[in-house]
């Protein structure tokens, strides 16, 4: 049975962790599923947006199987974890990596902890459920943020509170994760997925071009200087101009119709 389910409608990917009798925790071989799953969704010209969630009511995912480590499920070494770490995608997944430039939605539907967090962190909006709880939980047992969580926290939530949540290991609510801008959106937990499915379709909606430039400058233009930034985005723009759907945008305004683009066809 697939520990990952992969599912296409309506030009929206969904990517379940399905795993929910261990609170959808990652192992290696869910690990190497859901890369196989992102790496579809990258690929596939026809998807234009993803959904990542848990299977079940209770978990998002709760981390990494810390049992199939210990019972030496990964490099045990610090030779061999070296190496793993840096030619492996992420210990959750596709987590390491940051080569995809189309929308990713969370939808956080309970326990979003340790390394779950960090897979949350690699969508770009994360829609959770009342019942959600977030934490570096990880903390309590010495394992540290080995995919992206360090990276990617302090730009979501800002330095102060990431290393609040860093060091400290505390868990919070879903109020407190709103309040300091990690969820984007709450509801209840039995309407999340169709929130989630109704912004995914309603994103799918727009020209896609001009959304996956944009998100490439800011992922690339991250961390760099304001006028290296500025170049980046200069980069990709150009990039957008050189696609015929750039043209059909501004020509449908000024003839006041409905633009047809032809990634709609």
């Amino acid at each position: 049975m697939s520990t990952v389910l992969y599912e296409t409608r309506n030009r929206v990917a969904y990517i379940t962790i399905n795993r929910p009798e261990v609170m959808n925790c990652v192992g290696p071989a869910t690990a190497q599923e859901l890369v196989e799953a992102w790496e579809a969704f990258r690929d596939d010209d026809s998807q234009y947006v993803a959904v990542v969630t848990g299977a079940g009511e209770k978990s998002f995912c709760a981390g990494f199987d810390l049992k199939q480590f210990g019972s030496g499920g990964l490099p045990q070494s610090p030779n061999e974890v070296r190496r793993f770490i840096y030619s492996h995608p992420g210990f959750m997944g596709y987590t390491r990596r940051a080569d995809i430039f189309k929308p990713i939605i969370a939808a956080v539907n309970g326990y979003c902890f340790a390394g779950g967090l960090e897979i949350a962190l690699c969508a770009d909006i994360r829609i959770a459920a009342e019942h959600a709880e977030f934490g570096v939980l990880n903390r309590r047992w010495n394992v540290g943020l080995g995919d992206g969580g360090t990276q990617r926290l302090p730009r979501v939530v800002g330095l102060g509170r990431a290393m609040d949540l860093i060091i400290t290991g505390r868990r919070i609510d879903v109020q407190e994760a709103y309040r300091i801008g990690l969820v984007n959106e709450i509801v209840p937990g039995d309407r999340l997925m169709a929130r989630v499915t109704e912004l995914a379709e309603a994103i799918c909606e727009l020209p896609q071009g001009a959304i996956r430039t944009d998100k490439e400058a800011v992922m690339r233009g991250l961390g760099t200087p304001l006028e290296e930034g500025l170049r980046l985005e200069g980069s990709t723009f150009m990039t957008l101009i050189g696609q015929s759907d750039f043209y059909e945008g501004p020509k449908s305004f000024a003839e006041k119709r409905k633009p047809s683009f032809k990634q709609d066809d």
